[in-house]
């Protein structure tokens, strides 16, 4: 049996830091990762979505996932998600993300050209090869991939024993119930959509990694202590408050990730800087909204924790 505990519980998505000229800046990962740490969280999830990775190149997230490694490896999970969309270099970086010691590696389906599930399960497989001793994480996110897992994708992909889990962010919440069924009591499945968390952990997930939980760690990890205690109608009013505090994040000019590191900043002083183009930084407007995003999640801090 596989213990699948490291993955059992609130795994922020990481987020990218960058200097003020827009390189990945090892000092504030390390500060980043390092806050994280301290709040309490289960882990990390990095260099995923809400690491820009689409946007970033091989050295950009390897150089990430070193500097988290050396603020916080062997003291809390860390997830790396190393899929490119080409073969090679996704291989590359699990190799890289194995030789630091990550506790997983994940993948998205290659995007843009729409492939065959043989193709996709080559890909993933291929990937995994290259990080024999280390797990490997589906990430299923068809609204962004354009592919989704299906269940005889999903069955073809169990034949690989290192294959631990899937990060489902697919909306449909009885999805997580199938992949759980499918996968068996040993296998993780963690909830994907932010919005959806209370649902998610009532449906069966183990754990949850999600975009907007560095930005209020706290509110996400009450949500958790309170669903796994079986207090649902105590966790909703929080959910619902979440909710509310994404709307306002995606309520700017900016890209919601730029309206979270200008939240971050004024929430704790990190400065994260700024988001990699294509995405939009934050336009002067947009600080009224952050303003009211930290204020909300403030006030949630203190209703519920």
């Amino acid at each position: 049996m596989r213990d699948i505990s490291k993955y059992q519980g609130i795994i922020p998505a990481f987020y990218a830091c960058y200097d003020d000229e827009g390189g990945i800046s090892a000092p504030r990962t390390r500060a980043w990762a390092e806050y994280m740490l301290d709040r309490g969280v289960k882990g990390l999830y990095v260099c995923g979505s809400s690491g820009e990775c689409i946007y970033q190149g091989v050295e950009d997230r390897k150089k990430t996932l070193e500097a988290v490694m050396e603020a916080v490896g062997g003291r809390m999970t860390v997830i790396a998600h190393v899929a490119c969309n080409n073969t090679a270099d996704s291989a590359a970086l699990a190799r890289h993300a194995e030789s630091l010691g990550v506790d997983a590696i994940a993948a998205i389906p290659p995007i843009y050209f729409h492939l065959p599930e043989r193709s996709i399960a080559r890909y993933w497989n291929d990937i995994s090869a290259a990080a024999p001793d280390t797990d490997f994480i589906i990430y299923n996110i068809p609204q962004l991939a354009g592919t989704a897992l299906t269940m005889p994708l999903f069955r073809e992909m169990l034949k690989n024993p290192r294959v631990a889990g899937v990060k489902n962010s697919s909306m449909p919440i009885q999805d997580i119930q199938m992949f759980k069924a499918e996968g068996g009591s040993d296998f993780a499945v963690f909830n994907g959509p932010d919005e959806q968390l209370v649902g998610g952990l009532a449906i069966g997930a183990d754990g949850a990694i999600g975009g907007t939980y560095g930005v209020m760690p706290e509110l996400y990890l009450k949500i958790f202590a309170l669903c796994k205690a079986g207090r649902y109608a105590e966790a909703r009013p929080i959910q619902y408050d979440c909710n509310d505090i994404i709307a306002q994040l995606c309520a700017g000019k900016g890209h919601m990730y730029a309206l979270i590191k200008a939240v971050i900043k004024r929430r704790t002083g990190l400065d994260l800087g700024g988001v990699r183009p294509p995405l939009s930084n934050a336009e002067p407007e947009d600080e009224a909204h952050a303003a009211r995003a930290a204020q909300m999640i403030d006030e949630a801090v203190k209703k519920y924790c």
